[in-house]
């Protein structure tokens, strides 16, 4: 069953195209990673999904219903974490924790809820205003998780979260999975989207460039293989070969996937005496599509 579908999503502030044709689709039990750069048009596509923004052509439904004409009926089944949480001041973690449970309709799981308080070590008596950074997004996720949502919107969820809480993050992810819910992460992290993510899209000035499963995208990028040979090996006449590093008979490069079969069968013929292979990454396959951009990956 198809939980989010988005259709040539467009998007312009004035002059400015934020979005030029976004498509995206979520199956039921499925997580989506959606990545690209900081300005690639990722909230702003999140922004559309949640009824925030009116798209200025294209299609999204979620449950089947319009974003911005259902909104309304679809955030009573749908949890959302932005990447930067601002919470009122005055009230303590738990106050606002039971709020946003209240707020969606939804009745509170009481156990749920304090497992996951002191799963995220969160201190729900103290007040938002003395929060971190890293605080305020637990309450957040303590929120989301806690209740019993279809869909799972998370905008950079983990911002401000030190190693230990990304584990338990990604933990309440697979978790919400295995119960068949849906989730639709947009991530700079790329490991984590990678050991989450069933599908991924990659987003690029206001376009996906790129979508999939990782075994469907692991394609179009390069194989890392370490060597060591009993005779010299030359790869002058090998194609495919990038990166190459070499110390005597020991080398190290990266080749290209449709190349990986014909430079085996030649490097066999030197004499195999050890052979490293290492599987693509998301990383890899993300960098190839920004090789040459300034700035950093968000």
């Amino acid at each position: 069953m198809v939980m989010l579908k988005a259709e040539g999503l467009k998007k312009h502030f004035g002059k400015v195209q934020a979005l030029r044709g976004v498509d995206l689709e979520l199956s039921e039990g499925e997580v989506y990673g959606f990545i690209g750069p900081n300005g690639a048009g990722k909230s702003t596509a999140i922004r559309i999904l949640l009824g925030i923004l009116k798209a200025s052509s294209g299609k999204a439904t979620i449950f089947g219903k319009d974003v911005w004409d259902d909104a309304v009926e679809i955030h009573k089944r749908i949890a959302y974490v932005p990447g930067d949480v601002n919470l009122w001041s005055n009230l303590t973690g738990g106050e606002v924790i039971d709020f946003f449970t209240k707020m969606r309709g939804a009745k509170i799981d009481t156990n749920r809820k304090e497992q996951l308080i002191e799963r995220f070590q969160l201190d729900p008596t103290k007040k938002c205003g003395t929060y971190s950074k890293g605080n305020r997004q637990k309450v957040a996720l303590v929120s989301a998780f806690a209740a019993d949502a279809d869909l799972y919107i998370l905008d950079e969820p983990t911002s401000g979260l030190d190693p230990l809480m990304e584990r338990v993050f990604q933990e309440c992810v697979l978790e919400a999975k295995e119960e068949g819910k849906s989730v639709l992460l947009s991530s700079h992290i790329l490991s984590e989207v990678e050991k989450l993510c069933d599908q991924v899209g990659i987003i690029r000035n206001g376009e996906m460039i790129e979508s999939g499963s990782l075994d469907e995208m692991r394609h179009l990028t390069r194989t890392t293989i370490l060597l060591e040979t009993k005779n010299p090996l030359s790869f002058d006449h090998l194609d495919g070969i990038h990166d190459l590093e070499s110390d005597g008979n020991k080398y190290r490069f990266q080749v290209d996937a449709d190349q990986l079969d014909g430079v085996m069968k030649q490097v066999s013929e030197a004499g195999v005496i050890k052979l490293e292979s290492a599987p693509p990454t998301l990383e890899d396959l993300f960098m190839r599509h920004y090789e040459g951009e300034a700035g950093g990956v968000k």
